[in-house]
C-alpha cells in the first residue's frame, strides 16, 4: 500500500523548474515560472526572421525583436498564469473560514486540494478519513460551499464562458484531429478500444510528445504528461523516435513525461489520488492523463460473474473520481480499452462479434468513445462510438517510426 503524504510527491520525482519549449527557431515561454517543455533540436541558434509572419517549417508564428514585442508576449503570459491560477480555489482558502490547518492537512493526504474537490466528494467518504467527525464533515461542506459561491444553477451562457478554458491535445495525425473535433479533448475522458495492434498503446505514445508542443492557433500552451502504466507497455525509447519526428530534444520531452506502474486496482485508485496533488501542485502545467489501460487489473483482479457486481461498483467509483478530476484541474484524460468476444453477437447476426469490456458502467461514464480497427498494412481505422458532441463518422491514419501520422494516399 502507498503510504499518504503530502502533495509534494516522491513517486512522480520532482519537476523541474525550468520548463521552456524552444520552436524549431524561436522560444516559446509557456508561463512566468519558466515551465520546460521539449526543446527543438534543429535551427536552435537560427536567427528570428522579420521577412515572414509564419514559420514555413513548423507553423508557429515569428517573432521580430524588439521591446515591445516583448512586452506583448510578458502580458500575455500574465494573462495565461492568472487564468491557471484562478481555474480553481485552494482548499487553504478553508482556513480563513474556520477549518482548521490539521483538517486541511488530512484533506490533502486524501487527494482533496481544492474547494471544488470538497464538493465533488460525498460526505460517507470525507467521514472515512481517520480524524474527520460527522460534525467537521459537516462544517467542512458547509464552508465549501459558501466560498464557491453556493450551489445555484448558471445560465447556459456562463458554462459557455467557463468552457473557453477547454483545450484539445493534437493526436499527430490531422485526419484523426479533424474526427475528434481537434484532438483530445479537456475536462472529458476519451476512452480509446480496439483489438490488439490496433494502435491503442502507439496513440498513447505520440500523446505523450505532442502534448508538450504549442499550437500554431496560440489556444494551446503545452505541458507535461502523467502517464499510468497498468499492463507493462510503456517504452521511453519510443518517445524518443517520436520526439525526432517533430524537431524537438529528446531528454527534455522524457523529462516532461512523469511514470508510474500500477499493480492492482486497488494500486490503481490510490494512485489517482496522488496525481490529483501533484495537478494541484504544479497548477497548469499538466495538460494530460493517460491510462494504458483502464480495465486490464479490474479484470485480473475480480473475476467470475460472482464478482462481476462488486467490480462494476469499484469501477463506477473509480470512473466518476476520474472525471472530477478532469473537471477540477482542466486536463485531457486519454483511456485505452480492450475488447472481449459477444456469445450473443452470433445470435443477433452482428458483424463484428467483440465489444469492449466495462459494460454500461465505462460506456456511460466516457465522454468520447473511440473503436480502432485494422486497416492495410500500418493503416488504422478510427470511427466515432460515442460522443456529446461529434458526429459518428470514421479517419484513416497510420502508424510510423515517429508515432501517430497521417496515412499516405
Amino acid at each position: 500500500m502507498m503510504q499518504w503524504g503530502q502533495p509534494c510527491l516522491s513517486w512522480l520525482g520532482r519537476a523541474d523548474p525550468t520548463y521552456t519549449h524552444l520552436s524549431i527557431v524561436r522560444k516559446v515561454k509557456l508561463n512566468l515560472n519558466n515551465r520546460r517543455t521539449a526543446i527543438s533540436k534543429k535551427h536552435q541558434t537560427s536567427a528570428i526572421t522579420e521577412q515572414s509572419d509564419t514559420d514555413p517549417l513548423c507553423g508557429f508564428p515569428s517573432i521580430k525583436p524588439g521591446k515591445k514585442m516583448q512586452d506583448q508576449a510578458l502580458d500575455m503570459q500574465v494573462e495565461e498564469e492568472e487564468d491557471d491560477i484562478s481555474f480553481f480555489t485552494d482548499i487553504d482558502e478553508l482556513q480563513a473560514h474556520g477549518i482548521n490547518a490539521a483538517d486541511i492537512k488530512k484533506l490533502k493526504s486524501a487527494g482533496i486540494c481544492t474547494v471544488r474537490g470538497v464538493q465533488m466528494t460525498t460526505r460517507r467518504r470525507l467521514g472515512a478519513i481517520k480524524g474527520l467527525s460527522e460534525a467537521k464533515v459537516d462544517k467542512i461542506k458547509e464552508v465549501a460551499a459558501k466560498v464557491s459561491g453556493g450551489d445555484g444553477f448558471v445560465t447556459a451562457l456562463v458554462m459557455c464562458e467557463r468552457r473557453r478554458h477547454v483545450f484539445r491535445v493534437s493526436t499527430g495525425s490531422a485526419e484523426l484531429d479533424s474526427l475528434l473535433g481537434g484532438g483530445i479533448e479537456s475536462m472529458a475522458i476519451t476512452e480509446v478500444f480496439g483489438e490488439f495492434r490496433t494502435g491503442k498503446t502507439q496513440l498513447a505514445h505520440t500523446l505523450c510528445v505532442t502534448a508538450q508542443i504549442p499550437n500554431e492557433a496560440g489556444t494551446y500552451s503545452g505541458g507535461k504528461v502523467i502517464f499510468i502504466d497498468t499492463e507493462n507497455t510503456f517504452r521511453p525509447d519510443r518517445l524518443r523516435a517520436i520526439a525526432d519526428r517533430f524537431n524537438l530534444e529528446q531528454e527534455a520531452v522524457l523529462e516532461n513525461v512523469l511514470y508510474t506502474r500500477a499493480f492492482t486496482s486497488e494500486h490503481q485508485f490510490e494512485i489517482l489520488d496522488h496525481v490529483a496533488a501533484q495537478f494541484h501542485e504544479e497548477p497548469g502545467i499538466f495538460k494530460l492523463l493517460i491510462i494504458d489501460s483502464i480495465m486490464a487489473l479490474f479484470r485480473v483482479d475480480f473475476s467470475g460473474r460472482g464478482e462481476l457486481a462488486d467490480r462494476q461498483q469499484r469501477l463506477a467509483q473509480y470512473l466518476s473520481r476520474l472525471q472530477k478530476v478532469s473537471e477540477e484541474y482542466n486536463v485531457s484524460v486519454y483511456i485505452t480499452n480492450q475488447m472481449t468476444a459477444d456469445p450473443g453477437a452470433a445470435m443477433s447476426f452482428q458483424a463484428d462479434p467483440k465489444k469492449p469490456i466495462g459494460g454500461h458502467i465505462l460506456a456511460h461514464a466516457s465522454t468520447t468513445r473511440v473503436s480502432l480497427r485494422k486497416g492495410r498494412g500500418e493503416t488504422r481505422i478510427a470511427k466515432i462510438f460515442d460522443s456529446p458532441e461529434l458526429p459518428e463518422n470514421e479517419a484513416t491514419f497510420a502508424i510510423t517510426p515517429g508515432g501517430v501520422a497521417d496515412a499516405k494516399e
